[in-house]
């Protein structure tokens, strides 16, 4: 998959620095797979959950949310949010 933006990863561990390794991994993982379906993305990561059109990831041990948009069809993961659980708690995301 073709993750957008990397940029976004690393302005989020510049802030969080113990999310780094974390979200190191998922990116590896997701650069590394290309997913035709969510049953099969949930394979590799069973907590990811689908709300609405988004993906919701658990990274760092539930610490943090990552939201993306994928994009099956097109092989693009589009990140539209990196949130610590209180910020995802919240709900703002929702509407972005």
């Amino acid at each position: 998959m073709h993750v957008i933006s990397r940029k976004r990863l690393n302005e989020f561990a510049a802030k969080y620095p113990d999310a780094q390794s974390a979200l190191s991994h998922w990116y590896r993982i997701m650069k590394s797979h290309q997913f035709a379906n969510f049953a099969e993305l949930r394979d590799l990561f069973p907590s990811a959950d689908q709300v609405a059109s988004k993906t919701v990831f658990n990274i760092g041990g539930n610490k943090y949310r990552l939201i993306a948009a994928l994009h099956y069809n097109r092989r693009r993961v589009y990140i539209r949010a990196i949130l610590t659980h209180r910020e995802y708690d919240k709900g703002n995301w929702k509407t972005s």
